[in-house]
């Protein structure tokens, strides 16, 4: 038999121990199992309306609850927003959090392949060249300088007899999954983000654009006031009472006008964007349509569906698996290695004769203090608490769509009563303003119209940008239907 030969059949021998142990060794440990879902048929204790209350204007549509439709994953398209849907796919093109999230689940997939290669056996050659002298007085003889040439190549493996390293493959595994979930959580709150801002943009700017008429207004009627006390039709502590409530009006301006600004500086870090770089499109309240079908995911799949579930979920499976690590610690452990290579006083006398060896090694802890012992103890520790987590962080998601069903029909009933306020207010604003004008009502009457306005119309764009960011709620503690991926999530997977 050659040098070659051996050295191949030592390999083989080698990798013929390896795939054996991992066929036949069992692996200790607890075998992980998703954990079922809640057994339950609704999210709330009362059934729900088949749909909320309408208000006939804009923005008051009847909304009808789907149950058992699946949510799609670009369910911001729902809201029929060319503009709204280019910023939510440009936020996920420039978001530093979506690229930080991304890389880190590279770093995990990284992580696991080199795990899983810890299941292989290893081979690494080596090969040196010395030069030397040594003293001939020993043997009588002069000294002697001669080249010194050694190769060889080393084969070993871990006997992976009681499943340590599978499990920690396995762990290994999970935080790959952690870690996808996690990137998934990124883009759903991303894009809840990014339309919750876009609806308060469009809220703010409907807001200032209601009380600059509200100021238009008050300065119209404190010109009349003045004119009225010129001509003594009128106190002067009724002049006073127009300065005043113009100026509060006026006040509320900067206030409105700081607010906006600020939410398009939010809106502009969405996008990996400096605020003076964003020119994004400015949102007006009526260019998006209220989704008319709310699609609701059934109770036992609203587990499959969140992100964050799903994140905690893998969180368990790892802690399961660390436990299996920390017991095979406790267990003997076997490994086989080999060499083959040769010595030569010439590079072309290498592998001319050969020489080679086979080992095998058996550790088994015998005293460690309790540590071992301990170290598993702790890690059936952070299963339970991880466990504890899963089931915290189920009881969230759920009380999250309890809490976004309940708001939705809130939403609506109270926007239909804020536009029965908001419709009377202005009708009686305008019939005591004629009547202001003409002498028949104090100003005390005319103030308390005006406020009355006031209140009820900012109440009413409030109410209507309330039931957007609801809406927007219910599609987040949804999750959706994630098996169509951003474009940048398919990216990163390659």
């Amino acid at each position: 038999m050659s040098h070659h030969d051996i050295a191949a059949k030592l390999l083989a021998v080698t990798t013929a121990a390896a795939a054996t142990a991992l066929v036949a060794g069992c692996a200790v440990g607890p075998d992980f199992k998703s954990p079922a879902a809640p057994q339950t048929d609704r999210y709330t204790a009362e059934p729900l309306a088949a749909a909320t209350a309408s208000t006939p204007v804009g923005g008051g549509e009847s909304q009808a609850f789907a149950i058992g439709k699946q949510l799609p994953a670009r369910w911001w398209t729902l809201f029929q927003s060319d503009a709204l849907n280019r910023l939510v796919d440009e936020s996920f093109n420039g978001s530093p959090t979506v690229a930080a999230a991304e890389a880190t689940l590279r770093q995990a997939r990284e992580n696991m392949t080199a795990t899983n290669a810890e299941l292989l056996p290893s081979v690494d050659g080596t090969a040196s060249a010395t030069r030397q002298k040594i003293s001939g007085a020993q043997f009588h003889g002069s000294p002697n300088i001669f080249s010194l040439f050694d190769a060889s190549v080393g084969v070993s493996y871990g006997i992976d007899l009681f499943g340590g390293a599978r499990r920690a493959a396995e762990a290994q595994q999970a935080m790959v999954e952690y870690q996808r979930f996690e990137l998934q959580a990124a883009y759903q709150t991303l894009a809840a983000n990014v339309v919750n801002a876009a609806v308060a943009e469009a809220s703010l700017r409907a807001q200032v654009a209601a009380t600059e008429d509200i100021v238009a207004a008050l300065q119209h009627q404190m010109d009349i006031t003045e004119k009225q006390y010129v001509l003594g039709g009128a106190a002067y502590s009724d002049v006073l009472s127009a300065r005043s409530n113009l100026a509060t009006q006026q006040a509320s301006l900067p206030t409105l006008s700081k607010q906006l600004e600020q939410t398009r500086h939010r809106l502009a870090v969405y996008l990996g964007k400096l605020p003076s770089e964003f020119t994004a499109q400015q949102f007006d309240i009526a260019d998006l349509k209220l989704p008319r079908e709310l699609p609701v995911t059934v109770p036992s799949e609203l587990v499959r569906q969140r992100p964050d579930v799903r994140a905690a979920e893998a969180q368990m499976h790892q802690a399961a698996a660390n436990v299996g690590v920390a017991t095979a610690e406790m267990l003997p452990r076997i490994s086989i290695s080999g060499n083959f290579g040769d010595e030569a006083a010439k590079v072309g006398d290498l592998l001319s004769s050969g020489i080679w060896n086979v080992g095998a090694n058996v550790t088994q802890p015998i005293f460690h203090g309790g540590e071992l012992r301990a170290k598993r103890r702790a890690a059936a520790d952070v299963y339970d608490i991880a466990t504890a987590q899963y089931r915290q962080t189920v009881l969230s998601s759920f009380a999250d769509v309890a809490d976004a069903l309940r708001a939705l029909e809130a939403d609506a009933s109270a926007f239909n009563a804020q536009y029965t306020a908001s419709t009377s207010a202005e009708a009686s604003l305008r019939l005591v303003e004629k009547q202001y004008a003409l002498g028949a009502v104090s100003y005390l009457n005319l103030l308390t119209a005006q406020k009355q306005y006031q209140q009820a119309h900012i109440g009413y764009v409030q109410a209507l940008a309330s039931r957007y960011q609801d809406t927007v709620a219910l599609f987040q503690a949804l999750g959706g239907d994630w098996s169509e991926a951003p474009a940048s999530t398919v990216a990163a997977d390659h």
